[in-house]
């Protein structure tokens, strides 16, 4: 089991929490993730590849209801 969370160069990425099963299918996943704003970094561990991705807020948006 790969850990949640990996700083890589300085930045927090976390595992998206999916098993891969093929480079295609994760190839797939991290072309979904790049065309909604996330970074991606892949990670291999025990001959498995793990996908971890953030993103940052560029907008904070406060109402009534979240004070």
């Amino acid at each position: 089991m790969p850990s949640n969370v990996l700083t890589i160069n300085g930045k927090k990425f976390m595992w998206d929490g999916v098993d891969f099963q093929s480079k295609e299918a994760i190839l797939d996943a991290m072309q979904k993730y790049k065309k909604e704003g996330f970074e991606v970094e892949t990670y291999e561990e025990d001959d498995k590849l793990f996908l971890y991705t953030r993103r940052a807020v560029k907008d904070v948006v406060i109402t009534e209801e979240t004070i």
